[in-house]
């Protein structure tokens, strides 16, 4: 699977200040020690793994889906929400886990997250069937949206300024890099060795081990100001989003259907709603100066296109690496490696094409790339092999991951106030997962309609159409990377230096 933004959960670090506030006004930290020593340094480990853990949980399961569809009787709709209902909680709370730890204490925010994180983990892993590993699923997303944006704001109090700081960032980003392949080829792995339940009961270890160093080394920091939550809002944006994405899953049977129109219609307006309450309340969960540039806007729509392609699309090819192909779960997530290895090479390469060419070019022609890659694998066939149909697609589709993401999230905070940081940041990874998540609910309906539209006669003919369904979420996610394309040349606009802030300092974050 591909490399993800740089905090597929939280405010990117490199730009918020330990006081910034995400939601309009700048608080100041009631306290906040700095640390020093080597005990900064294994907080940062621990914070670190932290990370590694919530991007890890995003793709781990995708391997293993396969064999608890099997084991638990999933229909392929409950297949499609075990991966939804992490995504679509963890992205829907994200700003207000922002909020909650700035105001009711960092330690205690990660320390809580933490524990409920363990405690889904373990539940999700002991699941009888579809609807209790879906429900626990979310559950880690929500937890997840406390303790990613807690561990961040530790880690920049513990760091605040320097070499150091940047060596820490530098870290804990890395980490966040890899997280997804990782979760991959070791849930490829513990589902072969071991159970497809390990994919989830994995986390317990690692949380026992956070929760003891966590709370011997970490300090208390949180700040003072405005400290009202926005609630309405939170219930609001969650209901909404739930509903639209309810409503594109059950669009696989009609998309005339009452109750398909319904949640559909539903979720428009509630969505609707959000808006008006955020431009009514003193302190907003989402600031709407934030989305109303138009650049960030472009910014924030790309990342959720290409939410749509991580999450979504390329669930399926690892269902097709399995279940068509006959590879073994630890060989498909070894498969999947080329496109994270060749994104990585390339982002020093496109760094560097980025201070001289500016971010407009890369991020049209980053979607156009990858959706040339995405119209290449929709050629698979059953009899294919994985050098010739899958390999060129992924090698193409890292190329493609690259140039878009390198500047996204410089572009997406570009003319930033300081105290609308936090809030921009947030806005960009919490886009990556609801689009992940409208994204994949769609293109489970583009593919159940396939499925059942062909001839199944025998097992052949059966795999057949799975090949249909697979190829007709890799051309629907195309066309969708074509339209990311026009977004960006039509919003992504500007002098360079207000596409590249800081004076064209480009950061890059592939985590």
């Amino acid at each position: 699977m591909p490399v993800s933004p740089p905090s597929t959960s939280a405010p990117s670090a490199q730009v918020v200040p330990p006081s910034a506030e995400p939601h309009g006004s700048a608080p100041v930290e009631q306290y906040a020690p700095v640390e020093t020593g080597p005990r900064r340094w294994w907080i940062l480990v621990i914070l670190a793994l932290t990370q590694l853990l919530v991007v890890l949980d995003g793709t781990i399961v995708n391997i293993a889906l396969p064999q608890a569809q099997v084991e638990l009787g999933l229909t392929d709709t409950q297949r499609q929400w075990v991966v939804t209902a992490y995504a679509l909680a963890f992205g829907a709370l994200l700003l207000l886990g922002g909020r909650v730890a700035d105001y009711w204490g960092r330690k205690r925010t990660y320390l809580l997250g933490m524990v409920g994180f363990g405690v889904a983990s373990l539940l999700a892993g002991l699941a009888r069937n579809g609807t209790e590993l879906v429900a626990m699923r979310g559950l880690q997303g929500v937890f997840a949206a406390l303790l990613a944006p807690a561990a961040l704001a530790l880690l920049t109090v513990s760091f605040p300024h320097g070499r150091q700081r940047n060596t820490a960032f530098a870290v804990f980003g890395s980490v966040a890099g890899v997280g997804a392949a990782v979760g991959l080829v070791l849930g490829g792995a513990l589902t072969e060795f071991a159970d497809w339940r390990w994919c989830l009961w994995v986390n317990v270890p690692v949380v026992v081990v956070a929760l003891v160093a966590g709370q011997l080394l970490i300090r208390e920091s949180k700040a003072e100001g405005d400290n009202r939550y926005d609630v309405l809002g939170t219930v609001v944006v969650v209901l909404g989003l739930g509903s639209l994405v309810y409503g594109f899953t059950l669009a696989e049977h009609s998309w005339a259907a009452p109750e398909t129109v319904a949640c559909l219609a539903a979720g428009v307006v509630l969505l609707a709603l959000f808006v008006w309450i955020e431009s009514r309340v003193a302190q907003p969960l989402l600031p709407l100066r934030v989305l109303t540039d138009r650049v960030r806007a472009g910014a924030f729509l790309l990342q959720a296109i290409f939410g749509a392609l991580m999450i979504g699309a390329l669930l399926y090819l690892a269902l097709h690496l399995q279940i068509v192909m006959g590879l073994s779960p630890l060989q498909a997530g070894l498969g999947t490696l080329p496109m994270t290895i060749m994104t990585l090479v390339l982002a020093p390469v496109v760094t560097q094409l980025l201070a001289r060419f500016g971010p407009r070019p890369l991020m049209i022609g980053g979607p156009l790339v990858a959706a040339v890659a995405l119209v290449y694998l929709s050629r698979i066939t059953v009899e294919g092999s994985y050098a010739v149909e899958v390999l060129p697609a992924l090698l193409v589709l890292g190329a493609g991951m690259a140039l878009v993401l390198v500047p996204l999230q410089n572009v997406a905070l570009s003319g930033v106030e300081p105290h609308d940081a936090g809030a921009a940041s947030a806005t960009v990874n919490a886009s990556m997962q609801i689009g992940g998540s409208i994204g994949l609910s769609v293109f489970t309906t583009l593919y159940v309609g396939a499925v059942a539209g062909a001839v199944v006669t025998d097992e052949a003919s059966q795999l057949s159409a799975f090949v249909d369904g697979y190829s007709a979420a890799f051309v629907a996610t195309a066309v969708t990377l074509v339209v990311g394309a026009v977004l960006a040349a039509v919003l992504i606009r500007g002098p360079r230096e207000r596409l590249l802030p800081q004076g064209g300092q480009v950061g890059v974050h592939l985590g």
